[in-house]
């Protein structure tokens, strides 16, 4: 494993930011500090990476942003527009820029971030997303360029800054908030597996249904994507059950309206057929009918924070990584009934 500052640092007995302003040569460090730091370097082994330096301080004043997928499907989703406003706001009150890519398949994201880190177009990166198995987020890490993720990293949680909700604790909240309205035959549509977000909610799902002891059944779980579209395949998966579900836990209130869509076309009624919860709290959720009983992510604030977590590691590159996890709270509307 390669010698970080940070061992130099423990080595000499001085903070992470002392050991970079002696490789920088800063005249405010004594020379005793200076020789300590600079025998430990020795000891060590370290070798300063003068690549990584010298991108850090040719400051672009430009921030990249890398979505999960195409642009066209992204901006399907309510989502990413709000999210995207906290970002804005954030790099606007720091005089940042924001440079923006997209692409279908994970290639094609890959080497659009490595032209913004290798091309020097963008001091940072935010990633708008958390999957299990990311070769954007390694090669970032393997790259020690500054980035930030809104998500939870899955491989290494504690390595990476990254700005959340507990979604364990929140699909949690939502199912039990089901179940104490009578429901028992209680349905989760998620997005794609490969997501970490849906794995903490699947989970956070399920632990609701063991503590109530109730049954946890596969034929109730549907992965689609976070579309109206995708909505639209769930309800038509679900309803052709023997024994359909009376609620349902949605990932996403884009999916929630695909689903209420198409339940409107086979003639089913919300709430009096199946009830529905789902996350985001958007604007729509609030003019859908009936209004949508939805978890409020506070979506801003994950921009929002990303970015402000993202300068704080531009600004100073040993910084230590932290999770900042946004609260969450149930906004209760009309689409639930009591059984």
């Amino acid at each position: 494993m390669a010698v970080t500052i940070k061992d130099v640092a423990k080595l000499a007995n001085v903070a992470p930011s002392t050991v970079s302003r002696v490789i920088a040569n800063n005249p405010r460090i004594s020379e005793k500090t200076k020789r300590r730091v600079r025998e430990a370097m020795e000891e060590l082994g370290y070798h300063v990476n003068y690549n990584a330096r010298s991108l850090a301080n040719r400051s672009t004043q430009t921030l990249g942003i890398v979505m999960p997928s195409s642009a066209d499907k992204v901006f399907q989703n309510p989502f990413f527009p709000e999210v995207l406003r906290g970002i804005s706001t954030k790099a606007h009150e720091n005089e940042f820029t924001l440079y923006m890519s997209t692409g279908s398949k994970e290639e094609e994201i890959l080497d659009a971030v490595k032209g913004m880190v290798h091309g020097r177009r963008v001091d940072g990166i935010v990633l708008l997303y958390s999957r299990i198995d990311d070769s954007i987020m390694k090669f970032l890490k393997d790259e020690e360029f500054p980035f930030t993720v809104i998500g939870k990293p899955f491989k290494y949680p504690d390595e990476v800054t990254h700005v959340d909700n507990d979604n364990f604790r929140a699909a949690k909240d939502v199912t039990e908030h089901l179940i104490s309205r009578g429901h028992e035959r209680i349905a989760f549509v998620g997005g794609k597996l490969d997501l970490v977000v849906t794995v903490d909610r699947l989970s956070g799902y399920e632990k609701a249904l063991r503590e109530a002891n109730l049954k946890y059944r596969d034929d109730y779980i549907v992965h689609v994507e976070f579309l109206k579209e995708g909505g639209h395949e769930a309800v038509m998966e679900l309803c052709s059950l023997e024994e359909p579900p009376t609620a349902l836990v949605v990932a996403d209130d884009l999916m929630a309206l695909g689903i209420m869509s198409k339940l409107d076309e086979i003639e089913l009624s919300v709430p009096d057929d199946i009830s529905i919860i789902s996350f985001n709290n958007v604007m729509l959720a609030e003019y859908a009918s009936p209004p949508l009983t939805s978890v409020d992510i506070n979506i801003f604030q994950l921009g929002y924070q990303a970015v402000n977590c993202l300068l704080e590691k531009i600004e100073d590159a040993e910084a230590s990584n932290k999770r900042v996890c946004v609260p969450h709270k149930l906004v209760e509307r009309w689409s639930v009934k009591t059984l």
